[in-house]
Protein backbone atom coordinates (compact mmCIF):
# COMPACT_ATOMS: atom_id res chain seq x y z
CA UNK A 1 0.00 0.00 0.00
CA UNK A 2 1.23 3.42 -0.69
CA UNK A 3 -0.26 6.92 -0.36
CA UNK A 4 0.04 9.94 -2.58
CA UNK A 5 -0.52 13.32 -0.94
CA UNK A 6 -1.27 16.22 -3.24
CA UNK A 7 -0.68 19.60 -1.64
CA UNK A 8 -2.30 22.59 -3.26
CA UNK A 9 -0.95 25.92 -2.03
CA UNK A 10 -3.20 28.82 -2.81
CA UNK A 11 -1.51 32.01 -4.04
CA UNK A 12 -1.96 34.87 -1.58
CA UNK A 13 -2.95 38.12 -3.28
CA UNK A 14 -3.51 41.42 -1.49
CA UNK A 15 -6.36 43.62 -2.62
CA UNK A 16 -4.22 46.61 -1.62
CA UNK A 17 -0.45 46.09 -1.65
CA UNK A 18 1.83 47.79 0.87
CA UNK A 19 4.39 49.77 -1.12
CA UNK A 20 6.89 49.49 1.75
CA UNK A 21 6.98 45.72 1.33
CA UNK A 22 8.35 46.08 -2.21
CA UNK A 23 11.72 47.35 -1.02
CA UNK A 24 12.74 44.01 0.46
CA UNK A 25 11.70 41.93 -2.55
CA UNK A 26 14.28 40.47 -4.97
CA UNK A 27 14.60 42.40 -8.21
CA UNK A 28 13.39 40.93 -11.48
CA UNK A 29 14.73 42.00 -14.88
CA UNK A 30 14.30 40.97 -18.48
CA UNK A 31 17.11 38.54 -19.28
CA UNK A 32 16.51 38.08 -22.99
CA UNK A 33 17.96 39.85 -26.00
CA UNK A 34 17.38 43.59 -26.40
CA UNK A 35 17.48 45.13 -29.87
CA UNK A 36 17.55 48.90 -30.28
CA UNK A 37 15.93 50.07 -33.52
CA UNK A 38 17.15 53.58 -34.36
CA UNK A 39 17.53 53.19 -38.12
CA UNK A 40 14.38 53.44 -40.30
CA UNK A 41 15.78 50.71 -42.56
CA UNK A 42 15.53 48.18 -39.70
CA UNK A 43 11.92 48.85 -38.72
CA UNK A 44 10.15 46.74 -41.36
CA UNK A 45 11.97 43.50 -40.55
CA UNK A 46 11.52 43.99 -36.80
CA UNK A 47 7.77 44.54 -37.17
CA UNK A 48 7.44 41.51 -39.47
CA UNK A 49 9.08 39.37 -36.79
CA UNK A 50 6.89 40.75 -34.00
CA UNK A 51 3.65 40.24 -35.91
CA UNK A 52 4.58 36.58 -36.38
CA UNK A 53 4.42 36.01 -32.61
CA UNK A 54 1.51 34.68 -30.54
CA UNK A 55 1.57 37.38 -27.87
CA UNK A 56 3.47 40.61 -27.19
CA UNK A 57 4.11 42.94 -24.26
CA UNK A 58 4.16 46.66 -25.01
CA UNK A 59 5.00 49.96 -23.35
CA UNK A 60 6.28 53.47 -24.16
CA UNK A 61 8.65 56.00 -22.64
CA UNK A 62 8.70 59.79 -22.83
CA UNK A 63 11.40 62.20 -21.82
CA UNK A 64 10.32 63.78 -18.52
CA UNK A 65 9.92 67.53 -18.24
CA UNK A 66 10.88 69.45 -15.14
CA UNK A 67 9.72 72.85 -16.40
CA UNK A 68 6.17 74.14 -16.38
CA UNK A 69 4.72 74.39 -19.87
CA UNK A 70 7.40 72.18 -21.43
CA UNK A 71 6.49 68.73 -22.70
CA UNK A 72 7.99 66.15 -25.03
CA UNK A 73 6.63 63.62 -27.51
CA UNK A 74 6.75 59.91 -26.79
CA UNK A 75 10.16 58.79 -27.98
CA UNK A 76 10.39 55.06 -27.25
CA UNK A 77 8.10 52.16 -28.11
CA UNK A 78 9.19 48.90 -26.55
CA UNK A 79 7.69 45.61 -27.73
CA UNK A 80 8.67 42.30 -26.17
CA UNK A 81 8.24 38.60 -26.73
CA UNK A 82 9.24 36.08 -24.04
CA UNK A 83 12.82 36.10 -25.34
CA UNK A 84 13.57 39.31 -27.22
CA UNK A 85 12.56 42.95 -26.83
CA UNK A 86 12.70 45.61 -29.54
CA UNK A 87 13.19 49.23 -28.53
CA UNK A 88 11.93 51.49 -31.31
CA UNK A 89 13.43 54.96 -30.87
CA UNK A 90 10.65 57.06 -32.34
CA UNK A 91 12.71 60.24 -32.14
CA UNK A 92 14.98 58.63 -34.77
CA UNK A 93 12.71 56.40 -36.87
CA UNK A 94 9.48 58.40 -36.51
CA UNK A 95 6.04 56.86 -36.90
CA UNK A 96 7.24 54.56 -39.65
CA UNK A 97 4.50 52.97 -41.84
CA UNK A 98 5.48 49.57 -40.40
CA UNK A 99 4.94 50.88 -36.87
CA UNK A 100 1.49 52.11 -37.87
CA UNK A 101 0.84 48.66 -39.33
CA UNK A 102 1.86 47.16 -36.01
CA UNK A 103 -0.33 49.48 -33.95
CA UNK A 104 -3.39 48.80 -36.12
CA UNK A 105 -2.90 45.02 -36.31
CA UNK A 106 -5.93 43.16 -34.97
CA UNK A 107 -4.51 39.62 -34.91
CA UNK A 108 -1.66 39.51 -32.40
CA UNK A 109 -2.72 40.40 -28.82
CA UNK A 110 -0.57 43.20 -27.41
CA UNK A 111 -0.55 43.45 -23.62
CA UNK A 112 0.00 46.78 -21.91
CA UNK A 113 -0.66 48.55 -18.62
CA UNK A 114 -2.39 51.94 -18.55
CA UNK A 115 -2.24 51.57 -22.31
CA UNK A 116 -4.89 54.23 -22.87
CA UNK A 117 -2.34 56.85 -21.78
CA UNK A 118 0.28 55.39 -24.12
CA UNK A 119 -2.16 55.46 -27.02
CA UNK A 120 -2.94 59.11 -26.35
CA UNK A 121 0.76 59.94 -26.55
CA UNK A 122 1.22 57.92 -29.75
CA UNK A 123 -1.82 59.61 -31.30
CA UNK A 124 -0.05 62.94 -30.86
CA UNK A 125 2.56 61.64 -33.30
CA UNK A 126 0.22 60.00 -35.82
CA UNK A 127 -3.43 59.17 -36.40
CA UNK A 128 -4.31 55.47 -36.45
CA UNK A 129 -7.03 53.04 -35.43
CA UNK A 130 -5.80 50.92 -32.48
CA UNK A 131 -5.66 47.18 -33.09
CA UNK A 132 -5.74 44.28 -30.63
CA UNK A 133 -4.65 45.65 -27.26
CA UNK A 134 -5.37 44.12 -23.85
CA UNK A 135 -5.26 46.22 -20.67
CA UNK A 136 -3.65 44.60 -17.62
CA UNK A 137 -5.41 47.01 -15.27
CA UNK A 138 -8.78 45.66 -16.42
CA UNK A 139 -7.66 42.14 -15.52
CA UNK A 140 -6.42 43.35 -12.14
CA UNK A 141 -9.75 45.06 -11.41
CA UNK A 142 -11.67 41.93 -12.39
CA UNK A 143 -9.65 39.98 -9.82
CA UNK A 144 -10.48 42.57 -7.14
CA UNK A 145 -7.20 44.46 -6.89
CA UNK A 146 -7.08 48.14 -6.00
CA UNK A 147 -3.46 49.10 -6.67
CA UNK A 148 -2.96 49.48 -10.41
CA UNK A 149 0.73 50.28 -10.91
CA UNK A 150 2.91 47.77 -12.75
CA UNK A 151 5.34 47.59 -9.84
CA UNK A 152 2.64 46.82 -7.26
CA UNK A 153 0.73 44.34 -9.39
CA UNK A 154 3.90 42.43 -10.25
CA UNK A 155 5.06 42.39 -6.63
CA UNK A 156 1.61 41.22 -5.55
CA UNK A 157 1.48 38.29 -7.96
CA UNK A 158 5.13 37.24 -8.14
CA UNK A 159 6.76 38.64 -4.97
CA UNK A 160 9.45 40.29 -7.06
CA UNK A 161 10.41 43.94 -7.51
CA UNK A 162 10.50 45.86 -10.77
CA UNK A 163 12.89 48.77 -10.32
CA UNK A 164 11.57 52.17 -11.42
CA UNK A 165 14.91 53.96 -11.01
CA UNK A 166 15.17 54.85 -14.71
CA UNK A 167 11.62 56.12 -15.13
CA UNK A 168 12.60 59.81 -15.02
CA UNK A 169 15.80 59.45 -17.03
CA UNK A 170 16.37 61.20 -20.37
CA UNK A 171 14.87 58.90 -23.00
CA UNK A 172 15.99 61.18 -25.82
CA UNK A 173 19.68 60.84 -24.96
CA UNK A 174 21.88 60.09 -27.99
CA UNK A 175 22.65 56.55 -26.81
CA UNK A 176 20.53 54.71 -24.26
CA UNK A 177 22.34 53.36 -21.22
CA UNK A 178 22.18 49.64 -20.49
CA UNK A 179 20.15 50.38 -17.38
CA UNK A 180 17.58 52.23 -19.50
CA UNK A 181 17.39 49.38 -22.01
CA UNK A 182 16.83 46.81 -19.26
CA UNK A 183 14.22 49.01 -17.58
CA UNK A 184 12.26 49.50 -20.80
CA UNK A 185 12.45 45.84 -21.81
CA UNK A 186 11.45 44.63 -18.35
CA UNK A 187 8.28 46.73 -18.31
CA UNK A 188 7.11 45.35 -21.67
CA UNK A 189 8.09 41.76 -20.87
CA UNK A 190 6.41 41.92 -17.45
CA UNK A 191 3.06 42.62 -19.12
CA UNK A 192 3.19 39.20 -20.77
CA UNK A 193 3.93 37.51 -17.45
CA UNK A 194 1.04 39.29 -15.74
CA UNK A 195 -1.36 38.44 -18.56
CA UNK A 196 -0.48 34.76 -18.36
CA UNK A 197 -0.75 34.71 -14.57
CA UNK A 198 -4.13 36.48 -14.49
CA UNK A 199 -5.47 34.01 -17.04
CA UNK A 200 -4.15 31.11 -14.97
CA UNK A 201 -5.73 32.43 -11.77
CA UNK A 202 -9.06 33.04 -13.48
CA UNK A 203 -9.03 29.48 -14.77
CA UNK A 204 -7.90 27.65 -11.63
CA UNK A 205 -9.14 30.01 -8.87
CA UNK A 206 -6.12 28.86 -6.87
CA UNK A 207 -5.74 32.09 -4.93
CA UNK A 208 -6.91 33.76 -1.76
CA UNK A 209 -7.72 37.47 -1.82
CA UNK A 210 -6.81 39.48 1.27
CA UNK A 211 -8.05 43.00 1.79
CA UNK A 212 -7.18 45.73 4.29
CA UNK A 213 -9.52 45.98 7.24
CA UNK A 214 -9.79 49.05 9.45
CA UNK A 215 -11.24 48.08 12.81
CA UNK A 216 -12.20 51.62 13.86
CA UNK A 217 -12.64 54.07 10.95
CA UNK A 218 -12.99 57.10 13.26
CA UNK A 219 -9.87 56.24 15.22
CA UNK A 220 -8.00 55.56 12.03
CA UNK A 221 -9.07 58.91 10.60
CA UNK A 222 -7.79 60.79 13.61
CA UNK A 223 -4.56 58.82 13.50
CA UNK A 224 -4.15 59.67 9.82
CA UNK A 225 -4.35 63.38 10.56
CA UNK A 226 -1.56 63.17 13.11
CA UNK A 227 0.80 60.84 11.23
CA UNK A 228 2.67 61.07 7.93
CA UNK A 229 0.93 59.19 5.14
CA UNK A 230 3.91 56.84 4.79
CA UNK A 231 3.36 55.53 8.33
CA UNK A 232 -0.37 55.01 8.13
CA UNK A 233 -0.40 52.42 5.39
CA UNK A 234 1.76 49.99 7.34
CA UNK A 235 -0.76 49.96 10.21
CA UNK A 236 -3.51 48.32 8.17
CA UNK A 237 -4.61 44.89 9.35
CA UNK A 238 -5.58 42.24 6.88
CA UNK A 239 -8.34 39.66 6.90
CA UNK A 240 -9.36 36.97 4.47
CA UNK A 241 -12.64 37.50 2.65
CA UNK A 242 -15.27 35.02 3.79
CA UNK A 243 -16.05 34.00 0.23
CA UNK A 244 -12.57 32.74 -0.68
CA UNK A 245 -11.04 29.33 -0.07
CA UNK A 246 -8.55 28.59 2.74
CA UNK A 247 -4.98 29.55 1.93
CA UNK A 248 -3.66 25.99 2.07
CA UNK A 249 -5.76 22.96 1.18
CA UNK A 250 -4.44 19.42 1.57
CA UNK A 251 -5.94 16.67 -0.53
CA UNK A 252 -4.94 13.12 0.32
CA UNK A 253 -5.39 10.33 -2.14
CA UNK A 254 -4.71 6.71 -1.20
CA UNK A 255 -4.14 3.81 -3.54
CA UNK A 256 -3.98 0.21 -2.52
CA UNK A 257 -1.90 -2.21 -4.57
CA UNK A 258 -1.30 -5.92 -4.03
Amino acid sequence: MHSEILEIIMKTIFKKYDKHAIVALPRVIFEGEIKVIDNPEDVEAAIDFLLSQDILGIDTETRPSFKRGVSYEVCLLQVSTEDVCFLFRLNYVGMHPAIIRFLTDKKVPKIGLSWHDDLNQLHKRADFEPGNFIEIQDMAKDLGLIDMSLQKIYANLFHQKISKAQRLSNWEVTELKDSQKIYAATDAWACIQLYKEFNKLNETHDYVLIEPKIEDPQADASQTESQPASQVESHAEFHVESQVKPQVELISQSKTSS
